[in-house]
């Protein structure tokens, strides 16, 4: 407003506009916003009229006081011209040209056919004031496609109004009992509640859902017992039904399991124990033959690779056997020019950059005898990068353990760290696109998703930053520095109990206050990471009083302007709505509860839909 357009020697502003051919029944809604931000003098006046075809759209002379807001607006659409001219003229009693700060002009869109089914509008708008649900959850909750509700996905029939098929609040701090009103979405095939405060018993009236094949209630407060619709179809297979260790539920009915699945899984554990006995047999008839042969040197038969639990209290030849090549210290000494080239520095030691004989650049990370890790996080990281293969996780060439010299040596990442990109020390300084940033954190959270899903037993990163995220010459992001990563077997505990490691700025605070270690402390430090690729700010801000970034965010936040936190090198190219899902998933992975934090699983969904907010991504793929 502080800008504005006026004729040139004239005392008239036109402008006009027409339907497109393929509009139907077209329609527009027009503001015109008008302030002075000029001191007039006594004798001087800005006055004028607006016309709209020759009609006049105003009733009295229009003035705009000064530095005063003001605007014209319609409340019923035109839609009965081919064409709108618009002429905003001077008064005769006017001394000065007319002005005009900003327009707006609205196309009307009939939605009829677009909008979600009544029925289910009523649901989601029941189960909001049911919860107290404070999400973006405003306006059509499948319509525009967009712009559809957090957590719901909906199908779209081109003869048929939208219909939520999936409904996903897990971890969205649901208290009380479950509500009746799931029951108006009648094409609800999944329905995940897990990770919630739900207590009470499981409504009768779910298993009059026509379309359920999904429903998990773990990880709740949950009592009575699996009402008999439900249990029936959970049963007979058309239902998959998730309670979690709450077996409770199960009492009444002794299992949730029917007689003849019963035994089908008796003789399952009896074929099971059958086959376990002859492998362990054949096993042992194996190792002794080779150990006649005088081969067992070359093969290690033990728990010591792949039981992450057991310390390892031997750090000789036979407690690395890994698959990589095997490099001594003179190997890697000729690799490095002498470790001429340092390109990196962290607390295992310095990097530097080296060329293999076939010519492939590599890096070699060598263990610094001043070291606060020692020999046991360098086992950790080699054997964790021996055994992980992900297109998101920085692989492993090789090793060296050649008495006091350690190192390994990886795939070389040429663009460097994420933390360079966002501070400007990289890149020639160019500041990294909202498209960018975007696609470097989805591709870092389908790395830490492989860690927590994909390896068995799953693996804790614990050290999740913007400097353990390297990128290639494409900017493709991998995750890095395996060294204070923690396996433990999540299908028999939460968590586990350790010591506090990590950067400061980034460590959960649950895990900081109870030592308990989880999942979800890598996903609070990856929140930690999207709101740096928002602000463009470190995760604690110097200043008399250090603030957390978090925050920071919150803030600003209150105010209701996202404007205010966005990183401005972006210089505003970005899509808004992207912005506010990506900031609303950065403050949900840094929720104070690890309860109410998600899953990697679920990060990744909400960051694939950010993208696909804004079209085609840096790389030229569609989204």
């Amino acid at each position: 407003m502080q800008t504005a357009v006026t004729p040139v020697n004239a005392s008239e502003i036109q402008f006009n506009w027409a339907p497109k051919p393929q509009d139907k029944n077209p329609g527009f809604i027009a503001a015109m916003h008008f302030a002075e931000f000029q001191i007039l003098s006594r004798k001087d006046l800005r006055e004028f009229d607006i016309f709209l075809n020759d009609w006049k759209w105003n009733k009295e002379p229009l003035s705009p006081p000064y530095l005063y807001s003001g605007f014209v607006y319609g409340l019923n659409p035109y839609s009965r011209y081919s064409q709108y001219n618009v002429s905003i003229t001077a008064t005769n009693n006017s001394t000065l040209p007319p002005i005009l700060n900003a327009l707006e002009v609205f196309t009307v869109l009939y939605t009829t056919e677009m909008s979600t089914d009544s029925g289910d509008v009523n649901g989601m708008m029941a189960i909001k004031a049911w919860y107290g649900l404070k999400r973006n959850w405003m306006g059509d909750p499948c319509s525009p496609k967009a712009f559809a509700w957090d957590g719901l996905n909906c199908s779209y029939a081109t003869s048929h109004p939208p219909r939520i098929t999936s409904l996903n609040l897990t971890s969205s701090g649901l208290t009380g009992g479950i509500t009746t009103s799931f029951v108006n979405l009648t094409s609800l095939q999944y329905l995940d509640l897990s990770h919630n405060n739900l207590t009470g018993t499981i409504p009768d009236e779910l298993s009059q859902l026509p379309s359920i094949i999904f429903l998990d209630l773990t990880s709740n407060q949950l009592n009575g017992s699996i009402p008999v619709g439900l249990l029936k179809r959970s049963q007979d297979g058309s239902l998959t039904l998730r309670i979690g260790d709450n077996k409770d539920l199960c009492a009444n009915d002794n299992s949730c399991v029917p007689a003849e699945k019963k035994k089908s899984s008796i003789i399952l554990i009896v074929v099971i124990v059958l086959v376990v006995v002859m492998v362990l047999f054949l096993v042992v008839v194996l190792t002794v033959c080779i150990r006649r042969n005088g081969l067992s040197r070359y093969i290690t038969v033990g728990p010591d690779i792949y039981n992450p639990f057991k310390e390892m209290s031997d750090y000789g030849d036979s407690s690395l056997q890994l698959e990589n090549r095997q490099f001594s210290y003179k190997e890697l000494v000729a690799i490095t020019s002498n470790f001429s080239r340092e390109i990196g520095k962290g607390g295992f030691g310095k990097v530097f950059d080296g060329f293999l004989e076939n010519g492939a650049q590599v890096a070699v990370k060598m263990r610094s005898h001043t070291s606060s890790q020692g020999v046991k996080e360098f086992l950790a990281e080699a054997q964790h990068l021996a055994r992980v293969h992900h297109k998101n996780l920085v692989a492993m060439i090789g090793y060296c353990k050649d008495g006091d010299y350690l190192g390994l040596v990886y795939e070389y990442m040429s663009e460097g760290t994420l933390q360079d990109h966002l501070t400007g020390k990289a890149h020639g300084g160019r500041p990294l696109s909202w498209k960018q940033r975007l696609r470097i954190t989805l591709e870092s959270a389908q790395g830490l998703e492989y860690l927590h899903k994909g390896c068995k037993p799953p693996l804790i990163h614990r050290d999740v930053k913007t400097n353990n995220i390297l990128l290639t010459a494409n900017l493709e992001a991998k995750i890095a520095d395996f060294g204070l990563s923690k396996a433990f077997d999540s299908d028999r505990y939460t968590h586990v109990s350790t010591a506090v490691v990590g950067t400061p700025g980034y460590l959960d605070p649950e895990y900081y206050a109870t030592f308990q270690l989880s999942e979800k402390s890598d996903v609070y430090s990856f929140g930690v990471i999207l709101l740096e690729i928002i602000t463009g700010k470190p995760p604690i801000l110097s200043g008399t009083e250090p603030v957390h970034i978090i925050h920071w965010v919150h803030q600003r936040l209150d105010r209701g302007i996202i404007e205010s936190v966005i990183d401005p090198s972006m210089q505003g190219e970005y899509n808004v709505n992207s912005v506010w899902k990506v900031t609303d998933l950065a403050l949900k992975c840094t929720a104070q509860s690890p309860n109410q934090r998600p899953t990697m699983t679920d990060v990744v969904e909400q960051l694939k839909e950010s993208l696909e907010l804004e079209g085609t991504d840096e790389r030229g793929h569609a989204m």
